[in-house]
């Protein structure tokens, strides 16, 4: 791997304009196929096979509804007494006359009457109407305008002296791909590589190299929806891990140049080696990444494996860009990576190592029981409010607590109870439904949880009706899911009729529980292939065992953060996402993915250099201060980095987006700058030779992908042959008094000795 990767860096050197006009070239036909063909689709997070999908499609099929064809949708306007007293007939003039208006807003294809007695939408108290806008010709570009015009019209009826909040949203706006937020996180990591490298030119060089990595895989994944429409999050995903290892890749790679450089060595050669051995440890680590995103497809769910796919090909996008862009770039700075001083010939600033780091690994391996109890006793700390998650499809009401929208939806559930806004739809099946339909009406009727029960249709064959089932609990609360179970366990209680449920609120329940369940099985996988890729690395059966834990620690800590900003509320000015709402069903098995990941990133790069020590001759406790001591920095830089740029999606108003930055940013603080720093070399510490034990059996069967990059130290079959042939060459003689000779004699010239004529006589 090592001699192949050097190869492959030197090559890349040796023809930089080349290398780089075809990464550029790349992008820009990827940005013309993007253009040109993109497109995304609009279905939401649901899940296919599950009943209340299939459901759904027999609904869609017997019933069929024009509001779900495309350019349509629907929004409410409630209206309502502000003192909660019933409509008077005065206020009911002042409802007609604000829904004439609203019919002449545009796009409005019909409005509901909601005093009409054969489908009343009044409250029982008489304090609240809802009146349905049904939409028709809505677009991207008109739909923000038709919603601010039904807004302005709610604005109208407050001002005659009724209350009123528009419900409902047109559609999701596809959120920014990289927003002004993330542009700062972005520029918060430039400034990270310059204070390490302290040279403009590498500093540059590593961000560059980076954006065209992550443009590349970007836009890949743009163009690639030609053919197949993807979600409007799954860029967003790719942007984000595509830009931050793509940044650590070449900030691996650029260190471990600069260190080959400060030991003389020609600037190809160089190049060279800091891709046999620091490019190993980013394909190994790369790897690890890929492995744990595309392994998303093992939950089988179709938007999780689209998302982990995206953000796969964006990071091996960067892989490749660390092992052949970059090179080619390092040829053209050359001695530029370094610092100006260094480059004028003067004392070499020994950025490998900082004095604080130094003291601290001293520290950790003098008094391992005692850092690594107080490390892990924090990051227990962190994790509590997990006890706590609660998860959900969808937000009730919308994300933002303080819209139209969410005000709206705690009007109707006041007025109209909490399970008005989450009906079930129940389908019942049958040759003899229609006979029994009164049958199963009060048999659901009779059920716990059920505030009322209405016959909604039959279709044209009589064989199968839809009823609605409005809970008397909203769509995210436990006792609604207890009701949906409740339902489907009486399923065939009424002889001929087959009932299954469905609906948006059962949707949401299946999907929740169905990505739940994915959970284990999606963790048991990827832990599997990455144990089994960290025991081939490191020859060692213990390390892989800490790096999991590690993880385990770190998810904890990222993910009892989020809930406790997001869920809980900590910390709202200053994020801008909605607070206070469940965490998105999808959160957890995404950042599992995301997060083992990058752990095993930083694993792979400060182990490998300690078990490279290790190696060489060095006892356990001085390998784990020698790999420390070379490592620390470049990986506390690379973790300063990623978390510059997650916390700058953190800050996003996307709620999704917001929270799987901020389980990221406080997972890789706990991960890199807690588990690597603390846990890692404390363990590793207190075992000591054991922490590199690995079967002798074991040993000869794994393969040999040298890491650390000591195939580069030992001489190719070549370069042996050449020694062989140099040392079979009889010697030239020299003749006596020659200028040769006299060279030799004075010590400037070598001269071979004589061959051996066998032992000299006693």
């Amino acid at each position: 791997m090592a001699r192949l990767l050097y190869r492959l860096g030197v090559g890349s050197a040796r023809r930089p304009l080349l290398v780089i006009t075809a990464w550029l070239l790349l992008a820009a036909g990827l940005a013309a196929a993007a253009i040109g063909g993109m497109r995304f689709a609009d279905g939401g997070f649901e899940i296919d096979d599950t009943e209340s999908s299939t459901a759904l499609e027999v609904v869609e099929r017997e019933f069929p509804s024009p509001s779900g064809e495309p350019g349509t949708g629907t929004l409410q306007l409630v209206l309502f007494t502000e003192d909660g007293t019933p409509l008077d007939e005065a206020q009911r003039t002042t409802v007609a006359d604000v829904l004439v208006r609203a019919a002449a807003t545009g796009h409005v294809a019909e409005v509901s009457d909601p005093f009409d007695p054969a489908r009343p939408a009044v409250s029982s108290d008489g304090t609240t109407a809802i009146a349905t806008l049904s939409l028709r010709e809505i677009t991207e570009d008109n739909r923000d305008a038709v919603h601010d015009a039904v807004v302005a019209v709610a604005e109208q009826a407050r001002d005659r002296g009724l209350g009123a909040e528009v419900g409902g949203s047109i559609g999701d706006p596809m959120p920014e791909v990289f927003g002004p937020t993330e542009v700062v996180g972005a520029v918060l990591a430039f400034a990270v590589l310059l204070l390490t490298y302290g040279s403009l030119a590498a500093a540059g060089a590593n961000m560059l190299g980076a954006l065209i990595g992550v443009a590349v895989g970007v836009l890949g994944v743009l163009a690639f929806s030609a053919f197949s429409p993807i979600g409007s999050m799954t860029p967003t995903l790719a942007v984000m891990l595509g830009l931050a290892v793509g940044i650590d890749y070449c900030l691996f790679v650029l260190a471990r140049f600069r260190a080959e450089l400060r030991e003389g060595r020609p600037l190809e050669d160089a190049i060279g080696r800091a891709t046999g051995t620091a490019g190993s440890a980013v394909v190994f680590a790369g790897g690890t990444v890929v492995i744990a995103l595309a392994g998303l497809a093992v939950v089988g769910i179709g938007f999780i494996t689209e998302m982990g796919l995206a953000a796969a090909v964006g990071v091996a996008v960067a892989v490749l860009m660390s092992l052949t862009l970059l090179p080619a770039a390092l040829k053209l700075m050359g001695r530029r990576a370094l610092p100006r001083r260094e480059r004028a010939g003067g004392t070499p600033v020994r950025a490998d190592r900082i004095g604080f780091l130094d003291r601290w690994i001293k520290l950790v391996v003098r008094r391992p029981v005692t850092v690594l109890a107080g490390a892990v006793a924090g990051l227990l700390v962190l994790a509590v409010p997990v006890l706590s998650l609660a998860t959900s499809l969808t937000t009730p009401g919308g994300e933002d607590p303080d819209s139209t929208q969410r005000a709206a939806y705690e009007q109707i559930a006041d007025a109209f109870g909490a399970g008005y806004q989450g009906p079930l739809i129940v389908l019942a099946q049958g040759d003899g439904v229609q006979a029994r339909l009164d049958e199963v009406t009060s048999r659901l009727t009779a059920l716990g949880g059920v505030a009322s029960v209405a016959p909604a249709g039959v279709n044209a064959t009589g064989d199968t009706a839809l009823l609605q089932v409005v809970p008397t609990t909203g769509p995210v609360d436990e006792r609604t899911e207890r009701l949906v179970h409740d339902i489907r366990d009486r399923a065939d209680d009424v002889p001929g009729v087959d009932l299954l449920v469905t609906g948006q609120t059962a949707i949401g329940i299946d999907t929740d529980e169905r990505l739940s369940a994915a959970l284990v099985t999606y963790l048991v996988v990827i832990v599997g292939l990455s144990l089994l890729l960290l025991v081939v690395v490191f020859r060692s059966l213990l390390v892989p065992l800490i790096a999991t834990v590690g993880f385990l620690l770190s998810l904890g800590a990222g993910v009892g953060v989020t809930v406790a900003v997001f869920q809980w509320g900590w910390l709202g000015p200053v994020f801008s996402a909605p607070q206070g709402n469940p965490m998105l069903s999808l959160l957890p098995v995404l950042i599992v993915g995301i997060l083992f990941g990058l752990a095993m990133d930083y694993q792979v790069f400060l182990v490998s250099r300690m078990h490279e020590a290790h190696v060489r001759g060095l006892d356990p406790v001085e390998a784990v201060m020698d790999g420390f001591g070379r490592t620390a920095v470049v990986v506390v830089s690379a973790a300063t980095i990623m978390t510059a740029v997650f916390a700058g999606f953190a800050l996003s108003p996307s709620s999704l987006i917001g929270s799987i930055g901020l389980a990221l940013t406080a997972g890789v603080v706990a991960d890199a700058f807690v588990v690597r720093m603390i846990v890692v070399p404390a363990l590793l510490t207190l075992l000591g030779r054991r922490a590199w034990w690995l079967p002798g059996w074991l040993d000869r069967v794994l393969p040999h992908l040298d890491a650390e990059g000591r195939a580069l130290d030992e001489p190719s079959p070549t370069q042996l042959g050449h020694q062989v042939d140099d040392q079979l060459r009889p010697p030239v003689p020299v003749a006596a008094g020659s200028a040769a000779q006299q060279a030799a004699q004075s010590g400037q010239l070598e001269v071979a000795d004589p061959p051996h004529q066998g032992p000299a006589a006693p």
